[in-house]
């Protein structure tokens, strides 16, 4: 059979598989015991009972009370779930119809080659990748966006352009630029499947601001990066250096913790050991969740601002709109890997730590002034370890709460990667997913002691458990995000790539893929659904600054995107009704728990993958030929290829 006709034939079945349920798409053969869990607590979609919005809001504020937000690192939705059964993935269309599937790529002779996706895996020990370009200008080119039409089809040779100015790339260009193209599966990220597998999956969520880390872990708290601050103070996006303006584009550290920020040494916020900016990003001023948590008694919680003029400038209104509801304060905190001493730091370290694991600008609480200003608010910051413990001693708030987890350069379960390589062991040691330092298989180990953690605790009866990436590094994703916001250069900033995104809880659906579009903005939309917060969008100086950016900007959407902004979901849909209600029992620990001899052996060892899974990638459903490029280097950085 000529291979164009295959590729034909191969578009077609995947489309016909893509509404098979995920029972149907396992290989012929006995269940395990992972395949008789998954089956024993299926609720078909047709058996819902029917609910209408404010029936489901009532009973899921009944029953969460938790909602615990596991914030992982620079991974694209197609280069960690590309193949997962009835997802939108790299194979759902026949490969001619999906954007950027076939791509140009410019070999070290100077000729151009066509390059598609490819499966790494174990024999690649693709749990440890270099790094890719993932600032805004190189996303943007990626997205290749024409008319107004992001085409996806510049992945590669963006990546490659960053190894030369002239003549042709170098053999280690080439091979970043078929890094972008790389995508793994559940022989090398099982635990990630097998959540996706047994909860929801959700397979639109992109990233909210195009570009890096900084932006990503910035939406989480605001759902925006800035752009109401632009609004409000266009002079910061033209009168100071393009690192320290605003809306924010790019991974710039935190002024909190610089060497200009004049708080106490005893007091200040903490940096990386190698980095101690001289001035880092602008005082960011817009409002964000851990001002709405705080209630009736915010008023009283900003009095403790050291400088209330300046950190809140424009939150004035907010913070008297906030207090006058007159609401409970709800519980948050921010857990992150460095922030404080760890079990990584020695024992005669300083009393704080030694921060080397830490990554500040992946901590957006640090930019606020209003947060890191305030002892009353930085007081909810803390690092990794204080999590374990919290939940391990049953200290967290009885009323429930808001806790995000993060991981960073270093891991505080002494995991090493298998790969027996000197520069792997001394630089993948990090667990939050991030290519460069991170062990993709140590992260999710991270994430799963952290859910095991959980369900073994009072808390999983009334959680919700959210796994979310920042942003996509620069792997190729196919799906075109929306274009909704031109930043104060004239390029789009908003969205980017897909992430990967998986909700749990007991009262989660089980086996469900969700096709709702959103965004990081999605998550603050459902905490404020949750907790009955008012929706950031919705306060008053948001609302002017989205005022401004529509009357004189011609932006409607210029303002947090977790109301009035359209096509962001609010994550409702992932809720089994039959749950609920009470109609079907809640999901127990045990379905949700990955024995320990799996997390702390990672699966490069063990052997552990989609087979014990018992899914079937789409790839290997169809028999599609998986062509590695013969000069593939999954780290051409850190171990870069001999010259012939």
């Amino acid at each position: 059979m000529g291979f164009r006709l295959f590729k034909r034939l191969c578009g077609g079945l995947v489309v016909i598989m893509a509404f098979l349920p995920n029972a149907l798409l396992l290989a012929q053969e006995t269940p395990t015991e992972y395949q008789q869990t998954v089956a024993k607590y299926r609720i078909s979609s047709q058996s819902e009972p029917e609910l209408t919005t404010e029936q489901l809001i009532t009973y899921l504020r009944k029953n969460i009370k938790y909602v615990f937000v596991v914030y992982q690192e620079n991974r694209s939705f197609d280069s960690y779930f590309g193949t997962f059964p009835n997802a939108e993935g790299l194979f759902t269309s026949p490969q001619g119809q999906t954007p950027g599937f076939y791509q140009p790529i410019i070999n070290t002779d100077g000729s151009v080659s066509t390059i598609h996706p490819f499966r790494i895996g174990p024999k690649e020990f693709a749990a440890d990748l270099d790094d890719l370009d993932n600032g805004h200008a190189a996303i943007l080119a990626k997205m290749d966006v024409q008319n107004g039409v992001p085409l996806m089809d510049q992945f590669a040779v963006r990546e490659e352009a960053d190894y030369y100015a002239t003549g042709n790339p170098p053999l280690m260009g080439k091979q970043a630029g078929e890094l972008t193209m790389a995508y793994e599966d559940c022989d090398t990220i099982p635990l990630l499947w097998s959540y996706a597998n047994k909860f929801v999956l959700f397979d639109h969520i992109f990233t909210l601001q195009l570009g890096p880390s900084t932006p990503g872990n910035l939406s989480i708290l605001g759902a925006q990066a800035g752009v109401t601050q632009w609004a409000l103070h266009p002079d910061q996006a033209t009168s100071v250096p393009e690192a320290q303006a605003v809306p924010v584009v790019d991974g710039s550290d935190p002024f909190w913790g610089s060497l200009a920020d004049p708080t106490p040494p005893a007091e200040k916020m903490p940096v990386e050991p190698s980095e101690f900016p001289e001035y880092g990003m602008l005082n960011l001023t817009y409002a964000t969740i851990p001002l709405t948590l705080k209630g009736g008694n915010l008023k009283n919680v900003v009095k403790s601002d050291r400088d209330p003029i300046g950190d809140l400038d424009d939150v004035q209104q907010d913070v008297d709109f906030i207090s006058h509801l007159n609401q409970e304060t709800v519980p948050f905190g921010w857990y992150q890997e460095g922030f404080d001493k760890e079990p990584t730091d020695p024992n005669s370290g300083p009393a704080d730590g030694t921060h080397v694991s830490y990554i500040a600008h992946h901590n957006p609480a640090q930019y606020f002034g209003y947060i890191s200003n305030n002892p009353k608010m930085s007081n909810q910051l803390h690092g990794l370890e204080d999590f374990f413990l919290a939940v391990k001693n049953k200290t967290l708030p009885t009323e429930g709460g808001v806790f995000f987890v993060k991981g960073g350069r270093q891991n505080i379960f002494n995991l090493k990667p298998v790969d027996p390589d000197p520069a792997v062991q001394a630089n993948f040691m990090g667990d939050d997913e991030h290519p460069g330092y991170s062990d993709a298989q140590i992260g999710e180990a991270m994430v799963a002691e952290a859910v095991n953690k959980i369900a073994a605790s009072p808390y999983w009866a009334h959680s919700a458990i959210i796994i979310l990436f920042d942003d996509s590094l620069g792997h190729y994703d196919h799906v075109l995000p929306p274009l909704r916001i031109i930043g104060p250069d004239g390029t789009w900033i908003s969205d980017g790539p897909r992430v990967p995104f998986v909700l749990i809880s007991p009262y989660a659906r089980t086996q469900y893929v969700s096709h709702e579009p959103g965004n990081q903005g999605s998550v603050t939309k459902f905490i404020d659904t949750v907790f009955n917060l008012p929706p950031l969008a919705l306060l008053p100086d948001e609302l002017a600054a989205r005022k401004i950016g529509e009357e004189e900007f011609g932006q409607k959407d210029l303002g947090p995107e977790d109301a009035l902004t359209s096509g962001v979901t609010d994550l409702l849909n992932a809720f089994s009704p039959s749950r609920l209600i009470g109609k079907a029992d809640p999901l127990p620990p045990d379905y949700v728990q990955i024995p320990e001899s799996l997390v702390l052996n990672l699966p490069q060892s063990t052997g552990y993958g989609c087979k014990d899974l018992g899914i079937i990638p789409t790839d290997r459903q169809l028999g599609i030929i998986n062509q590695i490029p013969s000069d593939f280097n999954p780290r051409p950085s850190t171990d870069p290829t001999p010259t012939p």
